[in-house]
């Protein structure tokens, strides 16, 4: 499930266990019921291999239908994916749940770009966003900068 801003509003900080500096994206996921604000979010028996995790402020209330448990966010990639096999399944395109890592940060939902995707977007594959400013006429898109 893609993050919401209401489902990620009370993040604190991102921590990456790994450099993703190199990485064109990351998967990231929602985690239910993760017993912690802060430490890292457990990954054991999970597929894939986590490479970050969002830390929520310590006076994040619980899940509503759950006390004392959380959500929060978690970034990870998997065997075949382009940071670990270039030539693989997603030389070019990139899994649903896929973000650029350099537009993640606490609350803030991560973004598919063209660097993630591999190649210019398709309006199908851009987040909706970008396909509403891809719809408008040239004149009334705005100026986007990517760093």
């Amino acid at each position: 499930m893609r993050s919401r801003p209401e489902d990620i509003k009370h993040e604190d900080q991102i921590v990456w266990t790994e450099d993703v500096s190199s990485f064109d994206y990351v998967r990231e996921t929602l985690v239910d019921g993760v017993g912690t604000r802060r430490r890292p979010v457990s990954w054991r028996g999970q597929v894939g291999r986590r490479v970050g995790y969002a830390v929520l402020k310590t006076n994040a209330p619980s899940d509503r239908d759950a006390p004392g448990m959380f959500t929060r966010r978690v970034f990870w990639v998997k065997e075949h994916d382009r940071s670990e096999q270039p030539d693989g399944a997603y030389s070019s395109g990139a899994p649903s749940e896929a973000v650029d890592p350099r537009t993640v940060a606490p609350r803030v939902c991560g973004e598919l770009t063209e660097r993630a995707w591999g190649g210019p977007l398709s309006l199908d594959a851009a987040p909706p966003k970008e396909r509403a400013a891809a719809k408008q006429p040239q004149s009334a898109r705005p100026l986007v900068l990517q760093l």
